[in-house]
């Protein structure tokens, strides 16, 4: 009977503590609130580098995450990053979030750039493209003339070419490198802009906005695409196909279906998917979702 009265008792405990969290501001049933002037005094994809981990219940649950990995897809969140020193870069901490292990045909990195840090080259025969998403670096070319790239800008350096992105403060890149397939004489240049700078392209039977950060000349063996959402639209087209992604979300949150899995995701997140994979987004939330999409593109898939 003792242990009756005690179970019970314990039983009793349980369901207020559940009851009160769920009333209380930091429950079960609340998330931090950040209100609409919050979000307009932040710099632009402040959310990729101080990514909201997790309601504030499940941030210190040991083992939690949302990161998956499967045969075709993977999503990547930021409680899942390991960054150790980048390889030939100087005072610079670096995070590999698709790569061929994968079985990726590129590698897609965070490169966390700290005080009076620097750059190293890719292996030979490897091209470049670097996006910054936090402070300032200045990219050298053998010319000797310099550029700063800032928030929202790019740089795509061809293969082999001689080049150091440094920072005096600090910066967080995204950096996507592959082997560059050859296409008959056909070569491809520098090429250094800026998002807002990129017109708006045509999207025939969607509602998103598309902007391409490189040409679609042939020269190019992939493209990067910058799209954006309005609350509660979507991806028309149910997309199969043979291109390969890798893309960070850099505003917003949404549903991002993939295979048969539907994912929550939120800026900061990474997704890698593997040709044939199904995959559609829905944009969700009071924001603008923006997410930077790899594609290779201009090339036989044989």
């Amino acid at each position: 009977m003792r242990s009756l009265h005690l179970i019970s008792f314990f039983i009793i405990i349980i369901i207020s503590l559940f009851v009160k969290a769920s009333k209380s501001d930091d429950g079960f049933c609340s998330a931090p609130s950040i209100t609409e002037s919050d979000e307009k005094t932040k710099p632009i994809y402040w959310k990729v580098t101080n990514p909201t981990l997790s309601p504030s219940h499940l941030q210190d649950l040991p083992g939690y995450t949302r990161s998956v990995y499967k045969r075709d897809h993977a999503l990547i969140t930021p409680e899942s990053h390991v960054f150790s020193p980048l390889p030939d870069w100087t005072n610079t901490l670096g995070a590999y979030l698709i790569t061929p292990a994968m079985g990726s045909h590129f590698v897609m990195y965070f490169a966390k750039m700290k005080e009076m840090s620097s750059s190293g080259l890719p292996p030979k025969d490897i091209e470049r493209l670097v996006f910054v998403v936090d402070g300032a670096v200045t990219l050298t070319n053998t010319s000797s003339s310099s550029t700063k790239l800032t928030v929202d800008s790019y740089a795509y350096l061809p293969p082999n070419f001689h080049h150091s992105l440094d920072c005096v403060e600090s910066a967080t890149l995204v950096v996507f490198e592959r082997r560059y397939e050859r296409l008959g004489s056909h070569t491809t240049e520098l090429i250094v802009g800026s998002t807002d700078k990129k017109p708006l392209l045509e999207t025939p039977g969607e509602v998103f906005e598309l902007r391409k950060l490189l040409p679609v000349s042939l020269a190019y063996d992939f493209n990067i695409h910058i799209m954006d959402f309005q609350p509660g639209e979507f991806l028309n087209v149910k997309e199969v196909h043979y291109n390969q992604h890798g893309l960070l979300l850099l505003e917003g949150q949404g549903i991002y279906r993939l295979g048969d899995n539907w994912y929550p995701v939120q800026a900061g997140d990474v997704i890698w998917m593997a040709p044939f994979v199904p995959q559609w987004y829905a944009a969700l939330g009071k924001n603008r979702s923006r997410y930077l999409l790899y594609k290779d593109v201009n090339r036989n898939p044989l």
